[in-house]
């Protein structure tokens, strides 16, 4: 299926518990920077919402996945458009009792900042390995490990991925005027952040530094596991079934 934003088409797959009740919660699963929502972690997750009676909602984003646009256009402001997009979809819905969030990596970023904006229809949050310093990496002139000067932003940049896809710089820019931290004030609704110890593209300190800022929030640490838990997925899983388990009892 798709959902459109702006004329811009967004793959999207809707999944329903085994038992399709006529009434159910809905999670909005969003993926990161470079990813879809078939990767392991995205339809884990996915899969674990299903088991505890939750409906789900996997996105890809602009110039991601099966969605249109390139991933050298894609900017932080349309990801922001598409997800409000996806939420008001989803609003309309009617089989949703509670519409919740839970993206991963870049897609973390996009759920805190998308809670601030629709705290009043969001019931929760879970940002997993929420790559939330990316617009403090882009102003100091770093991004995912790519240096650059950020005061003289380049066209394009290449270099973290294996296939060395190109980013062009308006990315960089837009980031620029992102700032996570009023998101993080505003939102008052439960959070579960749950982050690997060992991830090298989200230090561990940024889920601690987001869980100590909200008012409500939960972290839960996977020891020696990377950002998008390649070593104990199972353990990432079963953290958000625990608490999500708790919020729909």
């Amino acid at each position: 299926m798709y959902i459109t934003d702006d004329g811009i088409r967004l793959s999207a797959k809707l999944e329903f518990p085994d038992n399709h009740p006529d009434k159910c919660p809905l999670v909005i699963v969003i993926h990161g920077f470079t990813g879809h929502m078939e990767e392991p972690h995205i339809a884990g997750v996915s899969c674990a919402f299903n088991k505890l009676g939750a409906a789900t909602l996997r996105v890809e984003m602009y110039g991601h996945g099966g969605s249109d646009g390139t991933f050298k256009d894609h900017t932080l402001h349309k990801w922001m458009s598409n997800t409000l997009t996806v939420i008001d979809f989803a609003r309309k819905l009617d089989f949703v009792t509670d519409i919740y969030l839970c993206g991963h990596s870049q897609g973390g970023l996009l759920v805190m900042l998308a809670a601030a904006m629709k705290q009043d229809v969001i019931k929760a949050i879970i940002p997993i390995s929420p790559a939330w310093m990316i617009p403090e990496g882009a102003r100091n002139g770093e991004l995912l490990g790519i240096p650059f000067d950020p005061k003289h932003v380049p066209d394009e940049l290449t270099g973290w991925d294996e296939e060395n896809r190109t980013l062009g710089g308006n990315y960089i820019r837009v980031a620029q005027t992102v700032y996570v931290e009023p998101a993080i004030d505003a939102f008052e609704g439960p959070v579960l952040i749950v982050c690997g110890d060992a991830d090298e593209t989200v230090p561990f300190k940024y889920g601690e530094i987001a869980a100590a800022r909200y008012k409500n929030a939960s972290l839960v640490r996977i020891e020696g596991d990377t950002h998008c838990f390649d070593n104990h997925l199972d353990q990432m899983t079963d953290a958000v079934s625990n608490w999500f388990g708790g919020m729909i009892q």
